[in-house]
């Protein structure tokens, strides 16, 4: 098994010919000289597998982001990637707060997110930047060998359908490029088409994975179980295709390739376990493949202070129906009583959780970040055979909710799941890893939910808050070509 973060560093000289590769205007303004300083061009570059493993391993290194230099915030990085996800998908519901008005999310806390707001900003550009990256691997595969050339289509294509997933989720219709284009072509760059045309080329990409000579080798880089993960989720976010993401998921399910950890805690810190189906993989070893966010969910730490922390509504989820799970998933803040940090990536050494080694420095972690997980995959298995009902007592939903309640020390029989059960579930055993936001629109509860905890904490929650703005600066980089969602 190559390992990422050993992969990475063998390859960085190889990669760093890529910075010299500036995006066009249509995904932001570039700082970088447009006259390459090396000799090494696309033209002459990807000659041989190695080369085109570099270009791979530098998607991943897109999804990454880079770990932003101490005291600048971060804003000076344009790509932040993974690491401001979980602003937009955690902080933009019921799951988390800042402590007290953290920069880092205060405007998805109360729901005033502008187009002006960073990680808006960071995340929309981040992600085609990764589509790029993918795009220029893509269509630079001609030299990779018979036995590689497969695999290595098979993980730019998954890569490319993860970044779309994430982006047509958070913000709707939004710019479809399926190649790399110039800056002149900005009818393709800016126009927003509908989001099932998006959808679409994601199933594409994401079915030719699953069909691929792909396998299950791998945590921090694509398998054929992340691509059916993935695929099955796209299908249950559309609210079809029932019956194939069922399918799609036994496969994972009976490859044998995947279990739960029995120790909860063991899934963040004994890193690419058999839970663990995709991760972005970390290093602290290397700052540059680091990454300082989960320093931020903590008090006077990192870039922000207390900018992820549980709401008082996911305290209470765990006291009702979290099992063993609360101590391994948040802890009270020593110095805010009554406040609750999350602990799941805590990047520094904590008895409390067991936490036995930890980098000097909390902002050059090496925690990698799970994507999915196999507990995932078996609340979407029970999600799958629900349908979109609100009730199922099949014995194969029944045995996949309660292996994952099973762990977390709850042992009393059911006979059914409902659909809040499965909600519930979720919402418990997934806290913090990026899974809220986007379940509460999939089970079709968003504008409920996030409503009534709006008027609970006298937030601004508007319907038109499940979508993102587009960011400002690519309208005005567009001349008005790209148009704004409604409500900004």
């Amino acid at each position: 098994m190559l390992n990422f973060k050993i992969a990475k560093t063998k390859l960085m000289k190889r990669i760093k010919i890529f910075s010299l590769i500036c995006l066009t205007a249509f995904i932001g303004s570039c700082d970088l000289d447009p006259v390459p300083t090396s000799a090494t061009t696309i033209d002459n570059f990807f000659s041989d597998d190695d080369e085109i493993l570099a270009g791979i391993i530098n998607i991943y290194d897109g999804i990454q982001g880079s770990n932003p230099l101490e005291g600048d915030g971060g804003f000076n990085n344009p790509y932040l990637s993974i690491q401001v996800e979980y602003q937009m998908a955690e902080t933009l519901s019921d799951n988390s707060r800042t402590k007290s008005g953290s920069p880092q999310g205060f405007d998805f806390e109360t729901f005033t997110v502008t187009p002006q707001t960073a990680a808006v900003i960071t995340y929309y550009r981040s992600m085609y930047n990764v589509i790029f990256r993918a795009n220029v691997v893509l269509e630079n595969l001609q030299n990779a060998s018979t036995e590689n050339a497969n695999k290595f289509e098979a993980e730019a294509r998954f890569l490319r359908a993860y970044a779309y997933f994430n982006l047509v989720r958070f913000y709707g219709d939004i710019p479809l490029i399926d190649r790399t284009i110039g800056p002149e072509e900005t009818e393709i760059g800016f126009t927003r088409v509908d989001e099932s045309l998006i959808y679409d080329f994601i199933v594409s990409d994401l079915q030719f994975a699953v069909d691929s000579d792909l396998d299950n080798n791998f945590r921090t880089r694509a398998s054929k179980a992340a691509a059916q993960t993935f695929l099955a989720k796209v299908y249950l976010t559309l609210g079809t295709n029932y019956v194939e993401a069922q399918v799609l998921l036994e496969d994972v399910m009976n490859s044998g390739d995947y279990s739960l950890e029995s120790d909860f805690l063991d899934i963040f810190y004994n890193e690419a376990n058999n839970e663990t189906i995709f991760a972005i993989g970390f290093d602290d070893t290397i700052v540059d493949d680091s990454q300082g966010f989960s320093a931020e969910f903590l008090d006077a730490v990192g870039r922000g202070t207390g900018s992820n922390y549980a709401t008082a509504e996911l305290v209470a989820a765990f006291e009702a129906f979290g099992g063993n799970r609360g101590q391994f998933t948040f802890r009270g803040d020593p110095g805010n009583p009554g406040l609750f940090q999350t602990v799941k990536y805590l990047p520094i050494v904590d008895e409390n959780v067991g936490v036995t080694s930890a980098p000097a420095n909390p902002r050059i972690a090496g925690n990698d970040w799970i994507v999915t997980r196999y507990a995932d995959v078996l609340l979407l298995h029970v999600e799958a055979i629900l349908a979109g009902g609100q009730e199922t007592n099949a014995p194969a939903a029944i045995a996949s909710l309660q292996a994952v309640r099973e762990r977390a020390g709850i042992t009393d029989p059911i006979t059914s799941v409902t659909k809040q059960a499965l909600m519930d579930e979720r919402r418990v055993e997934l806290a913090f890893e990026n899974h809220r936001f986007h379940d509460l629109k999939r089970f079709g509860v968003a504008q409920e939910v996030l409503s009534a905890f709006s008027i609970d904490n006298s937030f601004d929650f508007q319907a038109t808050d499940l979508l993102l703005p587009i960011p400002a600066s690519e309208i005005a980089i567009s001349q008005g070509l790209l148009t704004q969602n409604p409500g900004y």
